[in-house]
């Protein structure tokens, strides 16, 4: 689950907790809406430090120089 999935989350959850107002037996839609918010806004940020993390990586090239002792590495 990535960005998509957490706005997802958000978005959805947002509907039920403001926009429903229904009941369905013992299950109150209000703080499952509030449950998903949270789960998305969780797995936004989550999703953005991992995306972070990729994006900070660092590359280096080994250079060998000839010595003039040894024969130069055949290319």
């Amino acid at each position: 689950m990535g960005i998509g999935g957490g706005i997802a989350l958000i978005v959805i959850g947002a509907i039920l907790a403001f926009g429903v107002s229904d009941n369905i037996g013992a299950v109150d839609l209000t703080v499952i809406g509030y449950i998903c918010m949270g789960a998305g806004v969780l797995a936004l940020i989550l999703a953005l430090v991992l995306t972070n993390q990729r994006a900070n990586t660092s590359h280096r090239e080994v250079v060998e120089r000839y010595d003039g002792r040894t024969p130069p590495p055949a290319a």
